[in-house]
């Protein structure tokens, strides 16, 4: 059954009629992993897996929403102290709070909703809800009068208010902003954006997913960001955007082993993303896969944010002759993204299956992905 047909059938049960329809997209992120909360550049699109929700007024105070994914239902109050005791109900919870911060509109509603954006793999599944939910109670409630890089902000506020996770603006900013086959560099400090069109002919981009779950709400995530916070203070800048690595060898003997490969990491992406967009322009995909690479060793090596699983599919990619491969997400677990010759496709998902089930006891999942457009009324 269509996901668009699930929803209505299950709100059409529930709660009788039928309200308006929302989406909004996971996303991808080609390269500028870890540099959001650093003040720098990341280039991420949305892709053409989504949550959808069906959403309508209820003429009271209090907002009734089922998770069809997770089989629950629940009703809360919008007042600080109504808070859900479910997780994934706080992200809406969050969201309604944030807009009611900001002095925005908001009166209860009823919503049902699911997605197939493939859940622990890294696409920010938590970001689309939020998105989907900002932009359409900004829709329903305020005659979209919040702009969207606020949308982006109040997912983010939820995050850090309600989910216990200190993230950068990407996730959200990807899922707001998403446009169909483009990519957008996002300079994370000013909030200055730009488009670049994506559609690589004779490429697919594949997500190979080691099916590793990871939950970053009091993970290593948090002090990985502590970490970096740590080094742009004894450096003297705000954040790591501001520093070179000159700066940082140059401090180097107050600054311990693991805060420096930290920080070494940081400073060498924000120069990768740069040299990806130069490469795009230039129809150059050899050097965009080639950073990749350096990317996923970074992450790997000085950010120890990789796990055995995704090193393996990495190498193997590299074995298999794919452009280019990288663990992406904010890492512990989750997907890799490769950027594959469409005659190479076949072969590296094949073996991808075949050797990743016979060292590790099961498949990993293929997505292929389209880049394509974040929040939108349906």
């Amino acid at each position: 059954m269509e996901l668009k047909e699930k929803i209505a059938n299950d709100f059409a049960t529930r709660f009788g009629g039928e309200g308006n329809f929302y989406a909004s997209a996971g996303r991808i992120n080609l390269i500028g992993e870890h540099t959001d909360y650093n003040g720098g550049f990341v280039f991420p699109g949305a892709i053409d897996k989504m949550i959808m929700a069906e959403i309508r007024p209820n003429g009271c105070d209090t907002v009734r929403v089922r998770s069809i994914d997770i089989d629950d239902y629940t009703e809360f109050g919008l007042n600080e102290e109504d808070a859900p005791q479910q997780s994934w109900a706080r992200y809406i919870f969050g969201v309604c709070r944030e807009i009611i911060k900001r002095g925005g509109t908001l009166k209860g509603f009823d919503a049902v909703f699911a997605g197939n954006v493939p859940l622990g793999a890294g696409l920010s599944s938590s970001a689309a809800l939020e998105s989907c939910f900002a932009f359409a109670l900004n829709d329903l409630f305020n005659d979209n009068s919040i702009d969207r890089f606020e949308l982006a902000r109040i997912g983010q506020s939820t995050e850090h208010n309600y989910c216990g996770v200190n993230c950068g603006i990407m996730d959200q900013f990807a899922s707001v902003f998403g446009k169909k086959d483009h990519l957008m560099r996002l300079d994370c400090r000013s909030g200055e954006f730009e488009y670049f069109p994506f559609r690589p002919e004779g490429y697919t981009l594949v997500l190979v997913d080691s099916v590793v779950k990871h939950e970053l709400a009091d993970s290593p995530y948090n002090r990985r960001r502590e970490s970096c916070e740590r080094v742009a203070g004894r450096l003297g800048v705000e954040t790591l955007r501001d520093a070179t690595m000159e700066m940082l060898d140059a401090a180097r003997a107050d600054i311990s082993d693991e805060d420096y490969r930290r920080a070494r990491y940081v400073i060498g992406e924000k120069q990768r993303v740069l040299d990806v967009c130069d490469a795009l322009v230039a129809g150059d995909y050899e050097t965009v896969g080639e950073r990749m690479y350096q990317t996923h060793r970074g992450l790997s090596e000085d950010y120890e944010v990789s796990c055995e699983e995704l090193d393996f599919l990495n190498g193997l990619a590299r074995e298999c002759g794919v452009t280019g491969s990288r663990i992406m997400g904010g890492g512990f677990g989750g997907c890799t993204i490769n950027l594959v010759k469409n005659e190479l496709l076949e072969k590296f998902t094949g073996e991808a299956r075949r050797q990743f089930c016979e060292r590790y006891g099961h498949e990993p999942k293929i997505h292929e992905v389209i880049i394509s457009d974040g929040a939108r009324k349906l």
